[in-house]
């Protein structure tokens, strides 16, 4: 029973504030930039993730090409033709009659 006796009174040592709640808290205006901060920091987060999205896959593509370009130099070195300047045929054209 003391104990909230206890926890009821207010200290001695911290003097009461006179000062209105409504002064204190930020109220709406506040919200509303914490809201634009929040709002503009995910945005930024998006952008920085498609970026460097981008460069990964710059990067890849990269290497990609120079692994063919070697493979090329390496064939051409040999003297045998590369399979990827083989004239092929492409699937997708349809072939048309008479061509033959």
């Amino acid at each position: 029973m003391l104990h909230w006796l206890a926890a009821a009174t207010p200290d001695p040592l911290v003097p009461p504030s006179g000062v209105p709640d409504e002064l204190v808290f930020p109220g709406v205006w506040g919200f509303i930039a914490t809201a634009g901060i929040a709002i503009a920091a995910v945005l930024l987060i998006i952008d920085m993730v498609r970026r460097v999205r981008r460069l990964t896959y710059r990067a890849q593509i990269r290497e990609q090409l120079d692994a063919e370009r070697a493979e090329r130099e390496a064939a051409e070195a040999e003297g045998a033709t590369p399979a990827s300047d083989a004239p092929t045929t492409d699937p997708a054209e349809p072939e048309q009659p008479g061509a033959r």
